[in-house]
């Protein structure tokens, strides 16, 4: 092996800081292992132009120029002849940098509402959002349009979480529309569509397994679907009311004059009615790690799948049915958090809300980009936060990463000022 020794490393020997060592030791490395390329003769195809010559990339950055720059020193041979066909050599080689724990995430905006997801230091993306505005304008509401937000939180995997945001609005407006008149039971009209659409989904749900086969005849091992399913808080936005459908641990609140007004309720196993009905379907609260249904789920209702536990072991004590509530809007309202539990876990909801009404108050600092830096330069992502919406959203989530959340944490904030 023959060493190269570079005139500029020989004038940097004075300095005998560990910094300078580790930088002279790895271009030392570095330079011997292009010489041994070059001897062998071997160079990437993509460093040949169609005559043999050498092609440089446009795409190359001015700071890898400037990087390779420092290795001009470098012998002026066929294989090695300037430095970005050293950095060309040696980048397969050299260590990636470790990914951050939010590395998958989402975020969309409008002025008025705002959407980040993420999967946190969570393994896999079982969260998903849906945002329908403009949904449909059915005669129940006389003709004024209905938005649609919702948050699902998958658990067992990721498939059921995601039908529910391709079909659940599909559903509510199906049924939407199939309301022909206005009832003097308005509420109950309202309760009536948002059950049904419901038991629709956990109907298709249970016919779906997660390679996306519809009925039983399937091919997969039952196990690999035999918990999936998810949670659902679906909201419907009126220019005069709230409807909120919850099923499961995710929840909607109301920030109203600053203040945090709890529009669903979370669906545990110990909670006192929820225990109740359990125990009424011949079903069990066990305790491991928490209050378990039969030891299993942390939630006492969800949109389930079909086989293994779906049907035969747990489909009896949890059900799909929403508890719903409506709210009336005022004046004095200044926003809605649609959430996974990956926030509620870590922040109640009267902080949430204070975050929230800090970030939309009109005498409150302009929107910026929290994901500023770095990372998000490579991205592109400068336009991640362009309304105050989407700052509450951010900031409530990078203050759930913060707060050691490892599960996903999905938030939606609608700024019912603008809406």
């Amino acid at each position: 092996m023959i060493d190269l020794v570079c005139p500029r490393m020989l004038s940097e020997e004075d300095d005998g800081s560990p910094a300078k060592c580790r930088e002279r030791r790895r271009r030392r490395i570095d330079m011997r292992r292009l010489a041994a390329l070059s001897t062998a003769g071997w160079l990437p195809q993509s460093a040949l132009g169609p005559g043999g010559g050498r092609v440089e990339s446009p795409c190359v950055s001015e700071a890898k120029r400037i990087r390779t720059s420092d290795r001009s020193c470098l012998p002026s041979s066929s294989s090695a002849s300037s430095g970005d066909d050293a950095e060309a050599l040696v980048a397969p080689t050299q260590p990636q940098p470790q990914p951050q724990p939010a590395v998958v995430a989402e975020a969309t905006s409008v002025e008025w509402y705002g959407v980040m997801s993420v999967s946190g230091r969570s393994r896999e993306m079982e969260d998903a959002v849906s945002v329908r505005t403009g949904l449909c304008r059915p005669e129940l509401n006389q003709r004024r349009p209905v938005h649609f937000f919702a948050v699902f939180d998958g658990h067992g995997g990721h498939h059921v979480s995601r039908l529910c945001r391709e079909m659940m609005h599909v559903f509510l407006e199906e049924e939407l529309t199939r309301v022909r008149e206005q009832r003097a039971d308005e509420d109950d009209v309202w309760r009536e569509v948002m059950r049904t659409s419901f038991q629709r989904m956990d109907e298709l749900a249970m016919n779906t397994c997660a390679c996306g086969s519809v009925g039983s005849q399937c091919g997969c091992h039952p196990m690999e679907v035999a918990l999936g399913g998810s949670t659902a808080v679906a909201a419907l936005l009126t220019p005069d009311r709230i409807v909120v459908a919850n099923c499961g641990d995710s929840r909607a609140v109301l920030c109203r004059g600053g203040k945090a007004i709890p529009l669903s309720r979370d669906h545990k196993p110990d909670r006192p009615d929820e225990l109740a009905r359990i125990e009424a379907a011949g079903g069990r609260v066990i305790y491991v790690n928490g209050a378990r249904v039969e030891g299993i789920l942390a939630m006492s209702r969800a949109i389930e799948t079909f086989g293994g536990s779906g049907d035969k072991y747990l489909k009896p004590v949890i059900t799909s049915g929403p508890e719903i509530t409506f709210t009336a809007r005022q004046a004095e309202d200044d926003c809605l958090i649609l959430a996974s539990d990956g926030l509620w876990d870590v922040l109640s909801s009267e902080l949430a809300c204070e975050v929230a009404f800090e970030c939309l108050r009109e005498g409150g600092p302009p929107a910026m980009d929290l994901n500023s830096g770095p990372a998000a330069e490579d991205n592109g992502s400068h336009s991640l936060c362009p309304s105050r919406s989407v700052l509450a959203a951010s900031l409530l989530t990078r203050l759930a990463l913060g707060r050691k959340s490892w599960d996903n944490i999905s938030v939606i904030v609608v700024d019912l000022k603008k809406s």
